[in-house]
């Protein structure tokens, strides 16, 4: 996507900037103490957590950053941050 300087993106465009490339860590849903607060949703800087269904929530890899912000937040310690294996 090109910008011209002083431009700005069409809406919507953010969807063609996949930013999980850099991620170091990141996080695995275990789904076993989750109480369904969805604070990990809530609080995700990158609006890449979803639920998937009651107690269920996942992140988009694709624009996931691996900040740790859904672990760490999470009150029951159901979200793990995994080092990213390429």
């Amino acid at each position: 996507m090109k910008i011209p300087l002083g431009g700005v993106a069409a809406p919507g465009s953010s969807r063609l900037n996949k930013t999980g490339g850099w991620r170091v860590f990141y996080p695995e849903f275990l789904h076993i103490r989750c109480t369904d607060c969805g604070l990990c949703q809530k609080l995700c800087p990158e609006g890449c957590v979803f639920r998937q269904d009651k107690k269920v929530y996942y992140a988009d890899m694709d624009y996931c950053k691996g900040c740790g912000i859904c672990a760490e937040e999470c009150p029951v310690d159901d979200i793990e941050m995994k080092p990213e294996v390429r």
